[in-house]
């Protein structure tokens, strides 16, 4: 445990962080993620969480640090959190393909398909080892680099990028299949559909607004009831379940939402 210590210690100060800012960023990251929708996505969220720590009792000065942390550290400490959760000796995520996608994709002719948030690969590998031409990104760049090994282990191609869905080029009618797995996308959810090919499909899999009952989860990644067909409202559903599962990441039996639907053919 001391010798991990040493190590996140010395690629946060890499990353220009201290253990007080990774502390500042994660007690952040626990507040938000038991906020309501509205907040978490709000524009003045960081307004709302510098309200919450000056009314609990903390000194204006010292709240306005921890924002100014959270402003210019914040997408850096999120990459690193992931990098360590996804390249961890002992993950506490599923590493097997989504069972959803498996099914989803069977019998399917293989294409072009993209993993978005693609992790250390498990849903881009598996495909690649299926036939499919697999792209896929991340921004955890350690994350990537396991991705990129284990292709080479395998014996399969496997084109990985270290990027956030932000400024990757999802292009027009580009792809097959797209992998939404554990991941946000509201943001991009008109890219994602412009970027499937006519009879191209996408599958998600995600955490229902239930499962965040008793325990934190990060927003992007949580539903309401419906609120993915509303989302790609454009596209044809072949299934929308929200059953009761074990999730892929926490391992946890809880309400998980799966929808898979394709781009109509032009």
């Amino acid at each position: 445990m001391a010798r991990l210590l040493l190590v996140l210690f010395a690629v946060l100060a890499l990353l220009g962080q201290t253990p007080a800012d990774l502390y500042t960023y994660e007690e952040y990251r626990a507040w938000v993620t038991r906020q309501p929708p509205a907040v978490q996505r709000s524009a003045e969220v960081l307004e709302t969480y510098r309200a919450y720590l000056v009314g609990k009792g903390e000194d204006a000065a010292d709240a306005e640090s921890k924002i100014r942390v959270i402003r210019q550290q914040g997408t850096s400490a999120e990459v690193e959190r992931w990098n360590r959760i996804l390249t961890a000796e002992k993950p506490t995520f599923n590493v097997e393909p989504n069972a959803f996608l498996v099914e989803m994709v069977k019998g399917r002719r293989p294409g072009r398909a993209l993993d978005v948030g693609m992790g250390q690969g498990r849903n881009a590998l598996w495909l690649a080892k299926q036939g499919w031409d697999a792209h896929g990104f991340d921004p955890a760049e350690r994350a990537v680099a396991l991705a990129r090994e284990t292709a080479g282990k395998m014996g399969v191609k496997l084109t990985a990028t270290v990027t956030g869905a932000e400024a990757f080029d999802f292009g027009v009618g580009q792809w097959d299949l797209i992998v939404l797995s554990y991941v946000s996308f509201r943001e991009q959810a008109g890219v994602i559909m412009k970027a499937l090919r006519p009879g191209g499909m996408v599958v998600v899999e995600a955490f229902h607004r239930d499962a965040t009952k008793g325990r934190s989860i990060g927003g992007g990644v949580v539903f309401d009831t419906a609120e993915v067909p509303g989302i790609f409202r454009e596209l044809r559903v072949v299934r929308y379940q929200e059953p009761m599962a074990v999730a892929d990441f926490g391992k946890q039996n809880v309400r998980v939402v799966q929808f898979c639907a394709e781009r109509p053919a032009e």
